[in-house]
């Protein structure tokens, strides 16, 4: 495989973007949404956390079309970290290439909420209550709460520049 990464040069796009993952994965991880955002602190409450995050980044993403390329490779190393989490909790190999596919799809899920919630004129609230609280209000000050940053964090994001946002620049988050 690495013999094809190099010819394909698929490695070298996906290293580029390790900042504004890893930029992506410690704003998930900030203890601030499962505190005051009382969002689940569990593997499943993390995950969503990460993919609601990451999908508001490809959504500012999807606004540049210098951006459009890395995008895709930036979902590859989500995709391969969900891999490898799935692998170090014990999912055997021949059943983690579907359960791949069902984050994959919960994150296509959430981008398409995340973009239509931050929409204007969108419900994010319920967006949110559906995706990232599965389906259970958290109470209307976490709610609150993480509505706030998740819109602070878009905002910041619209005025970032391309350059800055693949160096891994999250303001807000």
């Amino acid at each position: 495989m690495a013999i094809l990464d190099r010819l394909f040069r698929r490695g070298d796009d996906r290293a580029a973007l390790n900042p504004l993952y890893s930029a992506i994965v410690r704003a998930g991880r900030a203890p601030h949404w499962y505190v005051e955002g009382r969002v689940a602190d569990s593997i499943d409450g993390r995950f969503d956390m990460l993919a609601t995050i990451l999908s508001i980044v490809l959504v500012r993403m999807e606004s540049s079309e210098a951006l459009r390329a890395p995008s895709v490779h930036l979902t590859e190393l989500f995709i391969d970290d969900m891999d490898g989490q799935l692998r170090e909790i014990g999912i055997g190999d021949v059943v983690v290439g579907k359960h791949v596919g069902k984050l994959l799809g919960a994150l296509g899920g959430r981008i398409g909420a995340m973009r239509e919630g931050m929409a204007p004129g969108g419900d994010l609230p319920a967006a949110l209550v559906r995706n990232l609280y599965r389906g259970v209000a958290p109470g209307a000050d976490a709610l609150a709460h993480v509505e706030a940053r998740l819109r602070a964090l878009a905002a910041g994001l619209a005025a970032t520049s391309d350059t800055a946002l693949l160096a891994g620049a999250l303001e807000a988050a």
